[in-house]
């Protein structure tokens, strides 16, 4: 089966109409061998570098929370008003980098076990993943 045909596939299990600019969006998600971390914003300015035409926000967007809803993506929320995308959906730590604004990767043998004292009653605990922020240490040390 072709690349495309796959992406296709994968587009409509999410209930999404394969438009060459959603295969282009599965070409650029889950066609590389790496962990992919991106915003919103970053994946309409790739895509429209890589189609040479502009994308609109809302169909990246519609097609990035379907996939998440699909359990083909991972949110990870930074703050209030920014969230990263991941294509890494296992159960995974992160360093979020404030200088920079990237999101890193945090390997498991990096963090001891976590103990958690107390859940929320009648709930249970289905993972638990730490995101650690990290900035320039530009503090003088005399």
């Amino acid at each position: 089966m072709s690349r495309n045909a796959n992406f296709i596939d994968k587009l409509r299990e999410a209930r999404l109409r394969p438009t060459k600019q959603r295969v282009k969006i599965c070409e650029l998600l889950f066609n590389r061998e790496k962990t992919f971390h991106f915003t919103i914003n970053d994946l309409v300015k790739k895509i429209s570098e890589d189609l040479n035409e502009k994308i609109s926000l809302a169909t990246v967007y519609n097609t990035v929370h379907a996939f998440v809803k699909k359990g083909y993506l991972k949110e990870i929320a930074i703050n209030s008003d920014k969230s990263y995308f991941d294509t890494n959906t296992s159960t995974h730590h992160h360093f979020y980098d404030e200088d920079t604004h990237e999101l890193i990767d945090c390997e498991q043998n990096n963090i001891d076990s976590i103990n958690i004292k107390n859940n929320i009653t009648g709930k249970k605990i289905n993972s638990v993943e730490v995101l650690i922020k990290v900035a320039s240490d530009n503090q003088n040390h005399n």
